[in-house]
Order: structure tokens, then sequence, then C-alpha cells
């Protein structure tokens, strides 16, 4: 079992900037960042491989960071230049094992799920 506790999360102005933490208990091997606004689908936002590799949802590309401390067991997302259109709960997700063409933005690819905390941009 593996627990995920998001933090984070506020109220900010466009192009302002937050950073999400996700604290893990449990080994953890791949992760990622989802979104869900309300009325639409969950998606996914940025996945990072147990190897260190990424993946960016179009939308954030070059504006979010996703990043892992390893020692920490810590999940993170810098977000820059933020935009209405990113506001969302945003969730973390983690599975604890090798999966065979893993699709890193696919939420059927992860087994555990954090609670969210919610972004909130303003124009």
């Amino acid at each position: 079992q593996v627990q995920l506790v998001e933090s984070g999360g506020g109220a900010v102005q466009s192009g302002g900037s937050l950073r999400l933490s996700c604290a893990a208990a449990g080994y953890t091997y791949n992760m990622g960042w989802f979104r869900q606004a309300p009325g639409k689908e969950r998606e996914g936002v940025a996945g990072i491989s147990g190897g260190g590799s990424t993946e960016y949802a179009d939308s954030v590309k070059g504006r979010f960071t996703i990043s892992r401390d390893k020692a920490k067991n810590t999940l993170y997302l810098q977000m820059n230049s933020l935009k209405p259109d990113d506001t969302a709960m945003y969730y973390c997700a983690a599975d604890d094992r090798v999966r065979v063409g893993w699709l890193p933005l696919t939420t059927t690819y992860y087994t555990y799920w954090g609670q969210g905390t919610q972004v909130t941009v303003s124009s």
C-alpha cells in the first residue's frame, strides 16, 4: 500500500506560480500529476518514471516541471505562467511496479491516488 498526500495548492492570479508537493509513504516507481476541473474528466498533466524520464501534456509544456526527490519520497510539480484554464483539483498518482508500455498521462496506469489539492487561477 502507498499513501499519497498533496500540498501546495492555492489561489493565484494569471501569470503566477505555484509548487505542488506529494509526499509518499511506501515504495513508488512511476508517479504522475493529474487534474480535474468541474464537469470535466480527469486528465494527465505530467508523469515521471522510476528511471527519471518525463512526459507532459501539450497544454502545460514549457510551463510546468515535474520532479522527484527519491530520498524524501516526494513528487513535485512546479507550475509557472499559470492560466485560468489551469484551475482544477490536482491529484498525485503513483504505482509501485514497472509497467510494460507505461503511458504516463493515463489514469489506468496508476494504482494509488492522493486526495487532491485545489489550484485556482484568476484572470
